[in-house]
């Protein structure tokens, strides 16, 4: 759940100051660290830090980032420490001269992949799996002498999640793995052709959305003009139904976008693959409301991302919504803080409920999922606390019973709760009065299609991931 963004300008301005703000509106999918690398033809520039955009980046910094080709990036850490190390876009060098990347996803097989390099003599700096995709770059470039054909070959490699930016010379390229985990699209404006994570980052520089980049495709921007190109691979149509198969290594390698960057991890006013979040997070607040409903006094969310559900069960059962719990706009999101400590903390920090609308009241909480169920357990008791009758949990994505591979801070099955505990046992763990989640089958009417990575849900992971278990 990181972010990405990118700029080639044909008219040689500088690039840095427009990606620094691209960043800021992609701060959501990444708080740890960022960093931005440019070209200006002679040679690249690149600063990293650790922290938000705004924390890292001064006028200064900015200025001395000179170049009309730039890519940046936010961080959220799955593979490697929270070290400026491994801050991104990692910049290698090549006898055919510099290469960075910026990387959003996981690679399932980077540990193999890495102890190969390692063998052959590569030295690595970091402990991150978007380091190994750039050694291999350069490598199959060696090879190759020719980007296209090194990304082609370094694909095959690869088994996960990605979606890359990659600077090389006057070249700035971007790829979206054949699966399509991570959105990535394509903007553009009089003078500029633009890459990012999410539209709303477009929105942001005043750009125009083009379109978004197909699962399997390299969109190459040279001398100001686009070419594509597909990643083979082969794809088995299996698995099409809901009826999910028992053995969790059956895979087909199709399309599959992670389903929670509609449930949590993009922005509201983004448009992914041609489906408005906004959209599917309100029907899935009705449907919720369909599938679990609830004779409460009001309706409330855990704010930010359980906003846009509760608006939808409102709606669909006429309960008012009413903002129970108020949120600290100056502390970030606390499922993708590294440590259980710093999330218990945010959430004494970032939230606090209303008094006056709790006191007395049956309240339907509506929240985007429940991992770990620390965080829902603190907010129930918060709200009992504050004087709530009844407190009636309804969570927007179904129960989460497997690790994700691909991007998702929830390494171990240990970890999920769900994965060992009833809903019964979930809800007086939590301490609601009672729980319902939202099905499986419900989440994909809501979202609009059925190509959807469900591993986490479901136990079925789309690519082999044998190696991690």
């Amino acid at each position: 759940m990181c972010g990405i963004f990118g700029i080639y300008s044909n008219e040689r301005i500088n690039v840095a100051k427009r990606i620094y703000y691209g960043l800021f509106a992609l701060q959501h999918r990444g708080q740890e660290g960022a960093g931005i690398a440019t070209s200006d033809g002679r040679g690249f520039h690149h600063y990293k830090g650790i922290g938000l955009v705004s924390e890292v980046f001064t006028n200064n910094e900015l200025q001395s980032l000179y170049g009309h080709i730039g890519i940046g990036h936010v961080r959220y850490s799955t593979t490697g420490d929270s070290t400026i190390e491994n801050c991104q876009p990692f910049v290698v060098k090549s006898s055919f001269g510099p290469i960075a990347i910026a990387h959003n996803g996981d690679i399932v097989n980077s540990t193999i992949l890495k102890r190969e390099l390692e063998k052959m003599g590569h030295i690595f700096i970091s402990s991150t799996d978007s380091e190994v995709i750039a050694q291999l770059l350069v490598r199959e470039l060696l090879k190759t002498e020719d980007i296209i054909e090194a990304i082609k070959n370094t694909a095959k490699k690869l088994i996960g999640a990605y979606s890359l930016l990659i600077m090389f010379n006057d070249k700035l390229i971007a790829v979206r793995d054949p699966n399509g985990f991570k959105p990535l699209c394509i903007g553009r404006d009089e003078n500029c052709i633009y890459f990012a994570s999410e539209n709303c980052a477009l929105d942001t520089v005043n750009a125009e959305f083009v379109r978004d980049i197909k699962p399997g495709e390299i969109v190459i921007v040279d001398n100001g003009e686009i070419n594509c190109y597909k990643i083979e691979k082969p794809c088995e149509e299996v698995n099409t139904e809901l009826n999910l198969p028992v053995n969790n290594y059956i895979y087909n390698n199709c399309v599959s976008t992670c389903m929670f960057e509609y449930v949590y991890f993009a922005r509201p006013d983004s448009i992914i693959d041609g489906i408005s979040v906004y959209e599917v997070r309100r029907k899935i607040g009705r449907i919720l409301a369909k599938e679990h409903p609830c004779d409460a006094d009001l309706v409330s969310p855990v704010p930010d991302s359980g906003i846009t559900f509760a608006l939808g069960y409102s709606e669909e059962l006429e309960i008012p919504y009413y903002e129970g719990l108020i949120k600290n706009r100056y502390v970030g999101r606390t499922f993708i803080l590294p440590t259980q400590e710093e999330r218990d903390l945010a959430v004494r920090l970032k939230l606090n409920p209303v008094k006056s609308i709790l006191k007395d009241k049956k309240v339907v909480l509506v929240d985007d999922s429940i991992v770990r169920g620390t965080t829902s357990r603190r907010i129930v008791n918060m709200l009992k606390k504050a004087g709530a009758k009844e407190v009636h949990l309804r969570i927007g994505s179904p129960r989460i019973i497997s690790p994700c591979f691909y991007g998702i801070d929830m390494a171990t099955k240990e970890e999920l709760i769900a994965s060992y505990k009833t809903d019964e046992e979930i809800c007086k763990y939590v301490n609601a009065d009672s729980l319902g989640y939202l099905s499986i089958e419900g989440l994909v009417k809501a979202i609009g299609r059925k190509d959807l990575c469900l591993a986490c849900v479901s136990g079925y992971y789309p690519t082999d991931v044998s190696c991690k278990f």
